[in-house]
């Protein structure tokens, strides 16, 4: 085979390697937090204002000042629905847990099953609950007297990530089979045409089979959020009771009734809301209004998301590899760009939803694998002393900022050492530069004898200024290394005139911390650089520490 033949397979080889490992990490979802970062910022600026189909009557915090203690007696919620059947809604769910039967008497429950039965459309929600501790879920629906009169039952089944945050949804959900409608959905589609047909989302796979004791979930979805907190129009229960709502406000309207009152029950966090959590009636409301105008977001099949990214890294790196495009950096920062605008056209054209962060994650890394092979030996030189060989202020900014980080995510111990040179413009004065540089060198290999772990780093910071990173170091280990390199120092007796103290020496300031969300490496310069003023004032020759309360 002749070379060119060679170099064309290797580079071909490469670009189908970079591709399988693109297509590889996109399915593997490890870049999710990335993917959702961008996708939230993105939603959060993409609000609409709703189209006035849904209203919440909120079982508020005055609700429960006016009517009691929570929960009511249910000929209460009775009256509550004459009152929206009379102002002619098109239907109601009743986002409330009604599987026990009303404390205050039957006659209750048979009270608000009469209201739902003329009122005609009302959806009651389903939940899962334990029978006992550590059993198996069940299906939790409303008492037999309430569940014959509700025309629907939808599934109340909130997805959090695991950041806690919600963003989607399971159209179908259900113990063993997937047959229960979301509530919004059971909701809407008491009324013909009002729901969408086909039903959007992301199939489960038909292989699949659920356990009759597992919670199964299909068609997921992304929901479109209108907005924040407060977007949709809300009126309190107890202004519905006592007839304060005109009609004209709740005719021809969706309507959710749920509890908002303070500490009843969960708020959930929403890529809109930020750190306002977003109560579950709202929840409900943006899902209909999303399903009424056909706003889902159907996340992209696995097929097709690593489809895209093998094939945008097989043209990236191919490209990259041919000799004469000599602008990698243009290529990739071309095709880096090109995979977040398209994630965003098709997310705003087709309500398509295509995680770009593993692409993008794979191009950066195929642009950095290209520069390895030309700037390793120079990467290297850029980060050293060329005098004593030590890390230059470049290596020592970056390992400071990276081991202040890691130990801010172990809570483990990190002390940082800045040594100064005493007397050395005397030294360098009295027997020249020559031999002062020799001097740094000599100081600069005790210095590193004693930087002896793999995370250790002793640097050159300045002219005559040295420092030392210990990671998982505490006052006392900081200690002992400033003293050892105290004592060696002592040791090399680097005179420069006829006096018996004419003599350079080492002056350390030492500051050891366990570093927290509002440490910084200017924390650590200060508390360093307190101790070495110290030390200097105290005669030199010597290692002081940082005193609490000097920052």
């Amino acid at each position: 085979m002749s070379p060119t033949a060679l170099s064309r397979l290797l580079r071909g080889g490469a670009a189908l390697c970079a591709a399988g490992l693109a297509a590889l990490l996109t399915v593997s979802g490890a870049t999710w937090r990335l993917d959702d970062f961008f996708y939230d910022q993105h939603l959060s600026n993409w609000g609409y204002a709703p189209d006035d189909d849904v209203v919440i009557v909120a079982i508020d915090d005055r609700s429960l000042n006016e009517l009691g203690q929570w929960p009511w007696p249910r000929d209460i919620h009775a009256q509550v629905l004459d009152r929206l059947g009379y102002a002619g809604v098109r239907g109601v769910a009743l986002d409330l847990v009604l599987a026990e039967a009303d404390r205050s008497g039957d006659d209750h429950d048979l009270a608000l099953a009469a209201s739902m039965r003329r009122l005609g459309r009302v959806a009651l929600p389903v939940t899962t609950a334990p029978l006992r501790q550590n059993g198996p879920p069940v299906e939790v629906l409303p008492t037999p007297v309430i569940a014959t009169a509700a025309n629907t039952l939808g599934h109340t089944d909130i997805e959090l990530d695991a950041e806690g945050t919600t963003r989607g949804m399971y159209l179908k959900a259900g113990l063993g089979d997937s047959r229960w409608p979301a509530l919004g959905l059971a909701l809407i589609g008491l009324e013909p045409g009002a729901a969408p047909n086909p039903l959007p989302g992301l199939r489960r796979p038909a292989l699949v089979q659920g356990s009759p004791y597992q919670w199964t979930r299909d068609n997921y979805v992304r929901i479109r959020f209108a907005g924040p907190p407060g977007t949709f129009g809300q009126v309190s229960y107890s202004d519905v009771l006592s007839g304060q709502v005109p009609a004209e406000l709740l005719r021809g309207r969706w309507v959710v009734i749920g509890v908002t009152a303070t500490g009843l029950v969960p708020r959930y966090l929403t890529p809109m809301s930020d750190d306002v959590r977003m109560h579950g009636a709202e929840y409900q409301a943006n899902v209909i209004e999303m399903l009424l105008h056909n706003r889902a977001i159907v996340p992209l099949s696995s097929f097709w998301q690593a489809l895209l990214a093998a094939a945008m890294l097989l043209a990236v790196v191919s490209l990259m590899l041919l000799s004469r495009f000599q602008r990698p950096l243009l290529i990739t920062g071309a095709a880096a760009l090109l995979t977040a605008a398209g994630s965003v056209t098709v997310l705003r054209l087709g309500n398509l939803w295509f995680p770009p962060a593993a692409t993008i994650v794979m191009i950066a890394l195929a642009y950095l694998a290209w520069m390895v092979g030309h700037l390793r030996h120079w990467r290297r030189e850029a980060n050293l002393d060329t005098l004593t060989r030590l890390g230059n202020r470049r290596r020592f900014d970056h390992v400071l900022q990276r081991e202040l980080a890691s130990a801010r995510r172990t809570r483990a111990p990190m002390s940082l050492a800045l040594i100064d040179v005493d007397y050395f413009k005397a030294y360098n004065d009295s027997v020249g530069h020559r031999a002062g540089d020799k001097l740094l060198q000599k100081i600069a290999e005790i210095i590193a004898s004693h930087a002896r772990r793999p995370r250790d780093l002793a640097a050159r910071f300045g002219g005559d200024e040295f420092a030392v990173i210990l990671p998982d170091t505490h006052v006392e280990g900081a200690a002992r290394v400033a003293d050892m390199i105290l004592a060696d120092m002592r040791k090399l007796d680097a005179r420069y005139g006829q006096g018996e103290d004419q003599k350079v020496s080492l002056s350390i300031g030492l500051y050891t911390c366990v570093p927290g969300v509002h440490t910084h490496v200017r924390t650590l310069f200060d508390g360093a650089d307190a101790a070495l003023y110290r030390a200097k004032e105290n005669g030199r020759d010597r290692r002081e520490a940082a005193r609490l309360g000097e920052l």
